[in-house]
């Protein structure tokens, strides 16, 4: 009998569809609440936040987004000693087994308790403006230790037993540059837990401990069971590697910091073995992952695997949670690599490390299903100015800007995408009222992305005009190597900021800024990256390319040069050669190289030591 089968027997399953909605609904109003009683732009404006409801046994039980780990919080302070109204905060990287990434990730916890007992816990973490450290925002990117990045806080009780502690408050808000939002932020998150255990405390109070935990064991196993039986099966028995690298870590020079996956596929699971990852960086680029058995790595890498499901629409369907992590071996290399950082190596950029690996797990199952895995997505990046305002204040605007995701076989990729589930970028008519800028521009970046037959998703252009002097900052990657496009398809434009272009004082700046200085009246010219492309352009239809020159996603001139497709005239109507478009694609089909699996564009082999491909982007062996 199947896992499934056991954990449903005795459940009623309507019962079960409730208590599966009412976890949802409780972690969505969590949000919501945050969202609505927050104060920082990062948190009320972006969205840049997450809830999650876990059981008493540490396990995830949501699925509608991910979230840090309860596991730190228990270790240090056994459930037998928790009280109701306590809330618990952390964001200690090397303390928090993995769940959380860098320091502006403030993470608090509460405990819902139901007949005396704790019987669940709901969480929230979310990226703060300011935790103190060496630059505004926290986030230095040539920091070579963690003490330059902010303040570090172990697990600690925030509130006890309905009590705010005043005296921590009062330290983390005195090392934060933005104090009331800070107080205001962290008010909000405290309360909106609370409230979730609330709710949950009426869900037992309604069904009964005994009832609602089976049905917390039904919803994982139905998961494991589920991935277990339409994704696991679409992996074919075997080992496949692929790489992708961080081009910078703010402190040496670009260079390729590979994260490597060796993956291989049982009857009844998928190893995920790093082995051939880089040695941690000097720079901010590390990601403390080796914790807890990669618990939250495994959650973290989880949703690629729904692209494997059999439709768009079942893959929407599939929740991650714990039911996870069964399905899942990780095995990390030894202490001091990328992902098994020593304490106290910087993380603040790691980002860079921690969202590369989205794109190693779906490269390296493109490799095993021949191609069925969308080409590579957006990678997040944060850009801002700061400086004081016209009142003289000092103020600090970041925002998190997507980008393109990759093609996919079916579908192109998607524009202007957020990694980060429900964030979003800052609206102009907000940031306009409150900081001494214009934004001149905000539309899609033509040609970024890659061409394929499915094409990628592009990013963004925006153009911001200082109205005072003040400073840009930048956390971002991608500035040199590309989104990778597979199977034929080419990968997309990099991301990349030009500052007064075009005027005397023009400069190009790399990804990691902390502090360049722009005057009053010069633009900040910001192009995130584009999606890779997925299969060969000169077999997208040729519709598809006119109607991208017509909606100002393709010029004129990629058309020509990468679909082969010559057109004439006004944008808006422009006039198709098809005798000659056939020719063309026909002498573009026969002159080119045989070409690998994947193509990384032109940054890679500035890297590379001129080398265009690296040996496991081929599928078997590479041409001698």
């Amino acid at each position: 009998m199947s896992s499934t089968s056991n954990a449903l027997k005795g459940v009623d399953p309507v019962v079960l569809e409730i208590v599966e909605g009412s976890l949802a609904a409780v972690e969505m109003e969590v949000e919501t609440a945050i969202g609505r009683t927050s104060r920082s732009p990062m948190i009320r404006d972006a969205h840049d936040f997450r809830a999650g409801i876990h059981d008493r046994k540490l396990r995830k039980l949501t699925g509608r987004s991910y979230s840090a780990l309860v596991h730190p919080v228990v270790r240090d302070f056994p459930i037998e000693t928790m009280k109701p109204g306590d809330v618990f905060f952390h964001n200690d990287v090397y303390r928090s087994e993995g769940g959380i990434g860098h320091l502006p990730d403030l993470c608090v916890t509460v405990p819902v308790f139901f007949d005396g007992e704790v019987v669940a816990f709901v969480q929230a973490f979310g990226h703060h403006d300011d935790i103190g450290g060496a630059c505004p925002g926290s986030m230095p990117s040539k920091a070579t230790e963690i003490y330059q990045e902010g303040l570090m806080v172990p697990p600690i009780k925030l509130w006890d037993q309905g009590v705010p502690n005043q005296a921590a408050l009062t330290i983390m808000t005195r090392n934060s540059r933005m104090p009331d939002s800070l107080a205001a932020d962290l008010d909000a998150e405290c309360s909106a837990c609370l409230m979730g255990s609330r709710r949950l405390t009426e869900l037992f109070e309604r069904y009964g401990r005994e009832t609602v935990e089976a049905c917390f064991d039904a919803i994982i196993d139905k998961t494991t069971e589920t991935y277990r039986r339409e994704i696991l099966t679409k992996i074919p028995d075997g080992e496949y590697v692929w790489e992708d690298y961080a081009e910078h870590d703010g402190v040496d020079e670009p260079q390729l910091h590979t994260q490597r996956i060796t993956l291989t596929k049982t009857p009844d699971k998928i190893i995920i073995d790093f082995t051939g990852t880089s040695k941690q960086a000097k720079g901010p680029i590390n990601h403390a992952g080796d914790y807890a058995d990669g618990n939250f790595l495994k959650k973290w890498l989880a949703p690629i695997l729904r692209n494997l499901a059999d439709t768009p629409e079942r893959m929407a369907e599939l929740d991650v949670n714990e039911g996870i992590v069964p399905l899942i071996e990780m095995r990390f290399p030894e202490k001091g690599t990328l992902l098994t950082p020593i304490f106290p190596a910087p993380v603040n950029a790691r980002t860079f490390v921690i969202l590369r690996l989205l794109g190693v797990l779906a490269g390296v199952l493109a490799k095993a299903v021949d191609g069925r895995m969308p080409a590579d997505q957006e990678t997040i990046r944060y850009t801002g100015v700061y400086g004081h305002d016209l009142n003289g204040d000092d103020y600090l605007m970041r925002e998190v800007l997507g980008g393109g995701s990759g093609g996919r076989y079916y579908a192109d990729g998607e524009d202007t995408i957020h990694v980060v589930p429900d964030s979003r970028n800052l609206p102009t008519e907000f940031t306009e009222s409150r900081f001494p800028f214009l934004v001149e521009r905000l539309g899609l970046a033509k040609d970024s992305g890659g061409a394929g037959e499915f094409r990628g998703g592009l990013g963004y252009e925006k153009h911001i005009r200082m109205l005072r002097d003040g400073y840009f900052m930048s956390i971002a990657d991608r500035s040199i190597l590309a989104c990778w496009g597979v199977k034929g398809g080419k990968a997309g434009k990099s991301f990349q900021v030009v500052i007064d272009a075009g005027g005397p004082n023009e400069r190009e700046m790399e990804g990691l800024v902390d502090d360049e200085f722009v005057r009053a009246g010069e633009v900040i010219r910001i192009r995130t990256t584009g999606g890779g492309g997925w299969g060969d352009p000169l077999d997208r239809k040729v519709e598809s390319v006119v109607r991208d020159v017509v909606w100002g996603k393709v010029s004129f001139e990629a058309a020509r040069d990468d679909y082969g497709v010559l057109l004439s005239g006004p944008q808006e109507e422009p006039d198709l050669d098809a005798a000659a478009t056939e020719e063309l694609r026909a002498r573009l089909r026969a002159e080119r190289p045989e070409m690998p699996f994947f193509d990384r564009g032109p940054g890679y082999a500035l890297l590379s030591g001129g080398k265009q491909y690296a040996d496991v982007d081929w599928v078997g062996s590479p041409p001698a």
